[in-house]
């Protein structure tokens, strides 16, 4: 039995991980797409092909008007509001920056648990939240001498406030899975009403996103960005956090700052200066440490 439960495990946190490095596309791919689409065009498309991405699978929902609004309100929250937020401020900064900040998700998640589900954050949680902390300042810092770093002070911020709303998604997400609900339905059905939301705003706001002109990069960025960075990687933490214990889960989530910042440098040009490095290595040190050496109690 008890090699049983290790076997489910490891499967799960092999799930955490790649949905990590999924994750960590999807700065890229916003960038490319950016070369001919608005943020709130980029996202709808985005979207749009998660969700017909997980048309051919999903489940028939078996909600009750209470579970309904929940899940509403978690998309609402995860779908138009986070990632407005969050692109709006990758438009101004590098992809680089965007994922370093990513990487103090970890530690919010750690914060939020604490606060709304009572959970114990010690000694060596506060440390790793101090120095998190530290690492977002720097990289702020480094966000506004653009010869050191190349990044945005806005544009970070705006990305770390994302990451706040995030929370949100995620807690009521687990929420949802706790009551009885498969992370395959609480995803798709997630997505559907998220995508819904986001579509109104959009189209309110910005009008219908162009079709002809649109280069074939753009439509393959666009595309992976919802089938790859969306639909997958969110099918696969649903999956995975329902398997295995969040507080360890949550390190594997410091794979999307890593291949976020390698792609931004390899492929994009993105320059890092001391400060930056810096911040980063102290954030994903952090979530390490605040994650993979977790005592058995706290599980």
């Amino acid at each position: 039995m008890s090699q049983q439960r290790t076997g489910v495990q490891a499967v799960g946190y092999a799930a955490c991980a790649l949905a990590g490095s999924f994750w960590g596309m999807g700065f890229f791919f916003g960038k490319v797409a950016f070369s001919q689409l608005a943020v709130g065009h980029f996202l709808l498309y985005r979207f749009l092909f998660a969700c017909a991405g997980m048309l051919p699978i999903i489940q028939a929902p078996h909600f009750s008007p209470r579970e309904w609004k929940l899940l509403v309100a978690a998309s609402c929250l995860g779908i138009p509001l986070q990632f407005m937020i969050q692109f709006y401020g990758l438009k101004l900064t590098t992809v680089s920056h965007a994922a370093l900040m990513v990487g103090s998700m970890p530690v919010i998640l750690a914060v939020g648990a604490t606060v709304f589900a009572h959970e114990h954050l010690d000694r060596k949680g506060w440390v790793s939240l101090l120095g998190s902390t530290v690492g977002v300042a720097l990289i702020v810092f480094s966000s506004s001498h653009s010869v050191i770093g190349g990044g945005s002070l806005w544009g970070d911020l705006l990305v770390v406030i994302s990451l706040v709303v995030a929370l949100a998604w995620v807690l009521l997400n687990q929420h949802l899975m706790a009551l009885g609900h498969s992370p395959l339905s609480v995803t798709g059905w997630g997505l559907f009403a998220g995508t819904a939301m986001l579509a109104i705003w959009v189209l309110l706001s910005s009008g219908p996103p162009p079709i002809h002109g649109i280069r074939l990069q753009v439509w393959l960025a666009a595309a992976a960005s919802g089938l790859v960075s969306t639909a997958a990687s969110t099918l696969l933490w649903n999956w995975g956090i329902h398997r295995v214990p969040a507080s360890r889960a949550g390190v594997f989530l410091n794979i999307e700052p890593a291949v976020g910042s390698i792609l931004g440098v390899t492929l994009l040009g993105d320059r890092l200066g001391p400060g930056a490095w810096a911040g980063g290595a102290l954030i994903i040190a952090a979530a390490v440490t605040l994650t993979a050496t977790r005592s058995p109690q706290s599980e």
